[in-house]
């Protein structure tokens, strides 16, 4: 079998060495025949076994037989590399290319070694070569190029294999950072702007100069360009995107709602969009009740979101605004969603307070009690709204109970005794009323 072997390698040799072998007498070829197989297989078997210094040896034998074989310098280099004697394994690496340059796995083996060393300028004119043999290491020359800062140059391949193979993810990224740079979004223009000419169905030429042309403030550019977009694509998701801020701009409020729901719906546009969106409608809508059912419509695509709890962030925002209304709306949409969370349940309950609700208030902080028996901001707000109904003894039962709970929370434990307190006065026990007001101020001044 090692013979087999050895004859299908030697055929890879032997044009290097048919000519030194002619010179010798049959005996002697013969000889070094064996001589060199022996050295080269046990160099192969070393290195399998990575004892890499011992392959090296042996494959110094085998140059001592054929100086002039360039398999044996590419076996040497790939030994050195996997030392990490990287001068070397350069050297013989390089001898095998100059030896026969129309081998692409010994440029390959020079250009490994740039990588590992990341001299990437030397690495430049071995990927230009590689190139002659396979396309498809543009990609590694992409990448040279940010690594040494040609931007121009990377810009111009990147384009390139845009046009000519697609665009990757990768490219993608390196574009971006380069068009950070004002200086060439002037000339990436001019480009999206061939492409959309050549090919005017390519929907990402027409997104990435939207995207150059809000970046740079040119808003009524980035519109012409998503109504251009619009009618060549009509079904295009990321066209309306563009087109709400316009719509929004000028007032057009049924548009809007048309595009935010067309976008809100797709599979296409990153959520973070979409959010930012919302949050956009929700502005122009904060004096227009007219589109509120398009606001709760636009928050129901939002129930699989698990990134952010939207309808509670809206109630949040009525809340700040004591829209005490809308807040309790958008926190009932929530908690339809997450019945049993708990920073929700305790938002609304304010709201009810703020609004005077205190039936609503008593059953809902009964309810929660059930699932949450330890949580004292429930038993207060039960027992404010029983204060507030005139249950005066049920809400100092409730009240005391919840008291226990209290831990190291100052605040609350002021409002229990300021409910107690009331709870008390109505049931007439002056005693007991002033003894819980006067520990609320107690409380009170030790707080401030």
């Amino acid at each position: 079998m090692k013979k087999i072997i050895f004859l299908i390698l030697f055929t890879i040799l032997q044009s290097n060495s048919a000519s030194l072998w002619a010179q010798n007498a049959p005996e002697d070829v013969a000889l070094e025949k064996d001589d060199f197989e022996d050295a080269f297989f046990e160099s192969l078997k070393q290195k399998g076994i990575e004892n890499y210094d011992k392959a090296i040896i042996e494959l110094e034998k085998c140059l001592k037989i054929q100086p002039n074989n360039a398999t044996i310098y590419f076996e040497l280099g790939k030994n050195y590399l996997e030392e990490k004697e990287y001068k070397k394994a350069y050297e013989s690496f390089e001898k095998a290319t100059k030896l026969d340059s129309n081998n692409r796995w010994f440029w390959a083996g020079m250009y490994d070694v740039c990588y590992e060393t990341k001299e990437f300028e030397k690495a430049i004119p071995i990927v230009l070569k590689l190139i002659e043999f396979k396309k498809e290491y543009k990609e590694e020359l992409v990448s040279l190029y940010m690594n040494t800062n040609q931007f121009d140059a990377a810009l111009e391949l990147i384009n390139e294999l845009n046009d000519q193979v697609g665009k990757l993810e990768m490219r993608n990224i390196y574009k971006a950072q380069i068009l950070e740079d004002p200086k060439y979004r002037r000339s990436e223009r001019v480009n999206l702007l061939d492409q959309i000419k050549k090919n005017p169905k390519e929907e990402s030429n027409y997104v990435a100069l939207i995207f150059l042309y809000n970046k740079e403030n040119q808003e009524e550019l980035a519109q012409e360009i998503a109504k251009k977009l619009e009618l060549e694509i009509p079904n295009s998701d990321w066209a309306k995107v563009s087109l709400f801020k316009l719509y929004l701009k000028n007032n057009d409020g049924e548009n809007a709602v048309k595009a935010m729901n067309f976008v809100l719906g797709s599979l296409k546009i990153d959520q973070k969009i979409k959010h930012r969106m919302l949050n956009e409608f929700l502005l122009f809508i904060k004096d227009k009740p007219q589109f509120d059912s398009d606001l709760e419509k636009a928050v129901s695509y939002f129930d699989t979101d698990k990134s952010v709890e939207v309808a509670k962030e809206l109630g949040k925002f009525y809340q700040n605004k004591k829209n005490w209304e809308k807040a309790i709306r958008f926190y009932e949409i929530q908690l339809k969603k997450t019945p049993d969370e708990l920073e929700t349940a305790l938002l609304l309950l304010e709201c009810y307070t703020e609004k005077g609700d205190f039936d609503v208030i008593e059953k809902k902080a009964e309810n929660w009690l059930q699932i949450y028996p330890t949580q004292p901001q429930f038993y207060y707000y039960q027992g404010l709204a029983l204060n507030q109904k005139g249950a005066f003894k049920k809400a100092i039962d409730v009240l005391e109970s919840g008291l226990d709970f209290v831990i190291d929370n100052p605040q609350l434990e002021l409002n229990f005794n300021i409910q107690l307190g009331e709870a008390y006065n109505g049931l007439g026990d002056l005693k007991k009323k002033e003894y819980y007001f006067s520990k609320a101020e107690s409380a009170l001044k030790n707080k401030n």
